[in-house]
């Protein structure tokens, strides 16, 4: 399977993990799960568990533009091991987002989050490019 794909199924597991550690977070915040509101639960948090929240939602997001751009990859007529390197780069910055997010280290989130970023968009630019 090409790297480009493991990357796509690895950076899948990130906002289920990050939901985990929220919900444990939410728990010990509030002592309870609240199932009738989770939501309205969850905006209320503070600290660490509001900013593994906003981590797991960045990650929904950045997965669904990383798919996106893998499909884009797939269908053209580049051959997807030239997309490594940048896969690369994504998953190492898609590693180091919720760590800094977590940290409070913003201008760290915001440099990693610009490289997953780049490397997301030269993927479908690349490919789109070729056709």
């Amino acid at each position: 399977m090409p790297f480009l794909f493991e990357v796509l199924f690895i950076v899948s597991l990130f906002p289920i993990t990050l939901a985990v550690i929220g919900g444990y977070l939410r728990y010990r915040q509030f002592g309870r799960f609240d199932n009738h509101h989770p939501r309205l639960q969850q905006s209320q948090m503070s600290g660490l568990g509001a900013r593994v929240l906003g981590a797991q939602k960045n990650a929904w997001e950045a997965l669904i533009f990383y798919a996106v751009m893998c499909f884009l990859a797939q269908v053209s007529i580049v051959d997807v091991t030239e997309f490594s390197y940048a896969a690369g780069l994504f998953l190492l910055s898609r590693i180091a987002h919720p760590v800094f997010y977590m940290l409070d280290m913003h201008s760290y989130r915001s440099l990693v989050f610009l490289l997953g970023w780049l490397s997301c968009f030269y993927i479908g630019l690349r490919a789109v490019t070729a056709f």
